[in-house]
């Protein structure tokens, strides 16, 4: 009779209660000491800037490894070399050094190519010439983690189309089935049960990943709190107001994921 009672004791979510815990004494400190309520309402134009920069960049990611992950399961032996190229690329280079050769070599490259484009408009006076000051700083970093995030993406894609029994699509096909139905019908719900739990992983790791963008002078959480706490030499209080903040995000984001997991097992 024991039994069951450690298995529902071992299942029982402790460490969400103790960051629960420690989630209510932030938020009480935040509420009822000035200090930190001064700092968070510092920091609160920048939840809204790093939810921007994460749902946008994922968003285009999702996108951009989906096509990716197809080519990468053509079996066109070209756009499978040049797939894999563009995955293996990416995913040795660190998110942080990608951001700054993005911003600082490719959106000059960027403008010089417009330049060039537009050239003719600029010699009749319809427009001038642009700058880098034209490409805003938020969108070069939208656009890096867009890029890094959709050769890690392509692979969880990849993993979840070649997951399903190729039995399936062999009988699909002897069925009638065209190729955009048998992807429709038969891959794309099968690979969607398979990929949702690193899917959501991955979006949680955005999240935290978005404060790299901190490095262009972005002005999400973590570069407020950074110009924050060296102006006010309020260190401790600042990036523990910081660090509630990621964490609020991640555990909620977390937690509707396994919500969605859960409901999808039922059908």
């Amino acid at each position: 009779m024991a039994q069951p009672h450690r298995r529902r004791l071992a299942d029982f979510p402790f460490w969400l209660l103790a960051i629960a815990l420690l989630g209510v004494v932030t938020l009480w400190a935040i509420v009822a000491d000035q200090s930190y309520a001064q700092i968070f309402r510092a920091l609160y134009g920048g939840v809204l800037t790093t939810l921007w920069v994460t749902v946008v960049a994922f968003a285009l990611a999702v996108v951009l490894g989906l096509v990716v992950a197809l080519l990468r399961t053509s079996g066109q032996p070209v756009l499978v070399q040049l797939a894999t190229f563009y995955t293996e690329l990416l995913r040795g280079v660190p998110i942080l050094v990608f951001l700054f050769y993005v911003a600082f070599v490719g959106a000059p490259a960027t403008i010089v190519a417009a330049n060039w484009l537009t050239h003719p408009l600029q010699l009749l006076g319809w427009m001038g010439p642009l700058t880098v000051r034209n490409f805003d700083l938020t969108w070069r970093a939208i656009i890096a983690l867009t890029v890094c995030y959709s050769a890690f993406l392509s692979e969880i894609f990849r993993a979840g189309i070649e997951a399903v029994p190729l039995g399936q699509i062999e009988a699909a096909r002897s069925l009638g089935l065209n190729g955009l139905q048998i992807g429709r019908h038969i891959v794309a719900p099968q690979a969607f049960r398979i990929i949702l739990p690193p899917l959501g992983n991955d979006f949680v790791s955005m999240v935290k990943d978005s404060a790299l963008v901190s490095a262009l002078g972005v002005q999400d959480i973590t570069q407020l709190g950074k110009v924050y706490s060296s102006g006010s030499f309020k260190f401790f209080e600042t990036y523990n107001v910081v660090a509630f903040l990621y964490l609020t995000m991640t555990i909620s984001l977390s937690l509707l994921v396994r919500l969605i997991e859960r409901h999808m097992r039922r059908y």
